[in-house]
């Protein structure tokens, strides 16, 4: 009776575990509930960005390989968002307000600008250490990708090509 116990329950064990991995792959992490106040005082939320292709960018105003790839992030951020795409800049908590006013002034960046003052905004995001860090979320508010160092734009074109057709 013990033999035909362990033989019955085998199958229905190997079909749920095959069922929980297949559910685990498919199960992306979703952008973190946080509201963004922008350094010219509007408020957005993850929410209100639901059915855009978000980038959530990590930056600072003294971190090379941010000010390197912030011309090709605007060239980016023009060309995609009328198609749909956001991008967030996220200045560090380090990262002196005024210099992060007048560096997004300066360059005319056209997507909102942030400063994470008290570091919240790092924490939600995972405790962000380096720059540029980047979080790029589909139009479900699923992570895509998370990016450390500086991001390569010929695949995030490919990866907005994609995803702006669905």
């Amino acid at each position: 009776m013990n033999s035909l116990l362990k033989k019955s329950l085998l199958p229905v064990i190997v079909v749920a575990l095959i069922a929980f991995v297949a559910l685990q792959l498919n199960n992306k992490p979703t952008a973190p509930e946080i509201t963004f106040t922008t350094i010219d005082g509007k408020q957005i939320s993850m929410a209100s960005l639901q059915n855009k292709v978000v980038l959530v960018n990590f930056w600072a105003t003294d971190c090379p390989g941010c000010i390197k790839e912030m011309p090709e992030l605007i060239n980016t951020y023009n060309e995609y968002r009328q198609q749909g795409f956001e991008i967030i800049a996220v200045a560090m908590p380090y990262d002196p307000i005024s210099q992060v006013i007048n560096y997004s002034k300066s360059q005319a960046l056209p997507f909102p600008v942030t400063h994470d003052n008290n570091a919240e905004i790092v924490a939600k995001f995972g405790q962000v250490s380096l720059t540029p860090t980047a979080f790029i979320y589909n139009k479900q508010g699923q992570l895509l990708q998370k990016t450390i160092g500086e991001l390569d734009f010929n695949a995030l074109k490919k990866l907005l090509n994609k995803e702006l057709s669905v």
